[in-house]
């Protein structure tokens, strides 16, 4: 399976994107905003293809072992970023919400006059989440290929 990230709007807080799986629109995506040096929980990842595994210990996990107790198998972990750890794929709706993770969302407020926002995050990833994590279940090698076409 393959998933493709595409950020399209940046500034100086966030970065909004639009994600697909194999080559099917899914949801928004939200991030922190690209910087040339790193800074810990205000930056996002670099561009580039990563494998995506599922963690199974960490807070999230803990807490999305019981708000999605119906479907939650392990947490959506990009892996092998330089420089960055436990970037995970998970809910929330603005950059304060996220270390460096991407964000799901259903609806997209621009961030090109007001700090960045999406909506309705919860049902995107109650949506994007469950075949991604039966993919992975089954064995399957799943990657995400992040491209930058803002900043």
């Amino acid at each position: 399976m393959k998933l493709k990230l595409v950020r399209f709007s940046d500034n100086d807080e966030s970065t909004i994107g639009l994600l697909f799986v194999d080559n099917v629109f899914q949801c928004f995506t939200l991030e922190d905003q690209h910087q040339d040096q790193k800074v810990m929980h205000e930056t996002r990842i670099p561009g580039g293809e990563y494998e995506i595994t599922l963690r199974t210990w960490g807070g999230f996990h803990e807490r999305y072992s019981k708000t999605f107790a119906d479907i939650h198998q392990g947490t959506l972990w990009i892996r092998n970023i330089p420089g960055f750890k436990y970037v995970l794929i998970h809910c929330g709706n603005h950059d304060g919400h996220t270390s460096g993770c991407v964000l799901l969302g259903d609806t997209c407020q621009q961030n090109v006059s007001n700090r960045g926002y999406i909506g309705e995050s919860m049902k995107a990833y109650r949506r994007v989440y469950p075949p991604i994590a039966a993919a992975l279940k089954s064995g399957e090698k799943v990657t995400i290929e992040i491209i930058d076409i803002a900043g």
